[in-house]
C-alpha cells in the first residue's frame, strides 16, 4: 500500500478551515451616487430640448405671410421630387 498517494488524496478531500467574517462592520449605512459633469450638462440639455416647441414659429409666420401676398411660389419639380422622395424613402 502507498502510503504518500493516501496523503496526497488526503489533502485535496481535506476540508477547509471556515473563518467567520464580521459583514457587519463591511456594510455601508445607505446608497449614494455622483453625477458627473457631462451627465450634468446632459440632463439641462434634455430638459432645454423638451421644453422647446417642435414647430419654428418664424418660419411659419414668413411662409404664411408670404402665402397671403401672393409671392410664396414652389417649383412644381420641388414638390414632385420631394414626393418621390418620401413614398420611395
Amino acid at each position: 500500500m502507498r502510503i504518500d498517494a493516501y496523503m496526497q488524496v488526503n489533502q485535496v478531500y481535506k476540508p477547509n478551515k471556515v473563518t467567520p467574517t464580521n459583514t457587519a462592520s463591511q456594510v455601508s449605512k445607505g446608497d449614494s451616487f455622483t453625477l458627473s459633469g457631462f451627465a450634468k450638462d446632459y440632463q439641462i440639455a434634455k430638459q432645454a430640448t423638451s421644453e422647446a416647441s417642435d414647430i419654428r414659429e418664424d418660419k411659419v409666420n414668413d411662409i404664411v405671410e408670404r402665402m397671403k401676398s401672393g409671392t410664396y411660389n414652389v417649383p412644381i419639380e420641388d414638390v414632385a421630387d420631394n414626393l418621390v422622395g418620401r413614398l420611395l424613402g
